[in-house]
């Protein structure tokens, strides 16, 4: 299935700016013993993969803006359009050398997020959509979970880094409490893009974000959900967007109000 001009755009920026994360992500087993530790290496990994994005996608896209979790923020002469980007999604994974991390680039028209991709360069698996065109990764038409009840679902939980915030570990610990007793499962997040891309896969049955996250974080995830055919909304149940992304639950119509209920997430 050939990409439009603009999921094409973004898939080259995404590529050269991956093939850099890869060459880095190998070299970072063998700073684990190192004094200063990998922890500014992977700094200078993330902002040297940022600037190949913009790099790329500034020559295809020369009078677009740009927002970007590294500092890249500028707007474009064409001010309807503007990339949002995170070239390392995960960044704790890539730190400790696990291979669950990813690079995602959006596409934002007039405020709205019309496209997107995110890309686990470690499994090759290119997570690609584009708005009323659905949600795809790779090759294969994606669609969120069957399932209807709490009983044996996979939800992947996101609190942020609740550091001096006893409050937000008490609550975590309650949702993980219920869930196990209602028969669920959780993942620790490893990173919203990818978590959100594995509900519109219905590799996990749910996201819930009780933290707050970046438009970075979320765009291209919250547009993937809803074109495999999920929803994503705060915990009053109404749409999140990108750029007011605080707490939320990405899952299927059929087990939103359930897990809200039986997980005790709408506090």
């Amino acid at each position: 299935m050939a990409l439009s001009p603009n999921l094409s755009v973004i898939e080259r920026a995404i590529e050269k700016a991956s093939r850099s994360l890869v060459r880095d992500f190998n070299e970072v087993e063998k700073l684990q013993i190192s004094v200063k530790g990998p922890g500014d290496f992977v700094s200078k990994a993330d902002r040297r993969a940022e600037e190949l994005l913009v790099e790329s996608l500034r020559r295809d896209r020369p009078d677009w803006g740009f927002m970007g979790e590294e500092g890249t923020s500028e707007k474009g002469k064409d001010e309807r359009y503007r990339f949002i980007i995170d070239p390392l999604d995960g960044t704790e994974n890539f730190l400790h050398g696990i291979p669950q991390w990813s690079v995602t680039v959006a596409l934002e028209k007039e405020g709205e997020i019309v496209a997107g991709m995110t890309f686990d360069p470690v499994r090759q698996e290119m997570f690609r959509v584009e708005k009323g065109t659905g949600a795809f990764m790779n090759h294969t038409r994606l669609r969120v979970s069957g399932r209807k009840e709490v009983l044996n679902t996979v939800v992947a939980l996101d609190i942020g880094r609740p550091v001096n915030e006893p409050e937000r570990v008490t609550v975590f610990t309650d949702i993980l409490q219920k869930a196990y007793l209602n028969g669920a499962t959780t993942r620790l997040t490893a990173g919203a893009a990818l978590d959100l891309a594995y509900v519109a896969a219905g590799r996990y049955d749910a996201y819930y974000l009780l933290g707050g996250a970046k438009p970075w974080d979320v765009a291209t995830g919250l547009l993937l959900v809803r074109e495999a055919g999920g929803i994503v909304t705060d915990l009053s149940l109404k749409p999140t967007h990108h750029t007011e992304a605080g707490a939320m639950l990405a899952t299927t119509v059929g087990l939103q109000k359930k897990l809200l209920e039986k997980l005790g997430l709408g506090r």
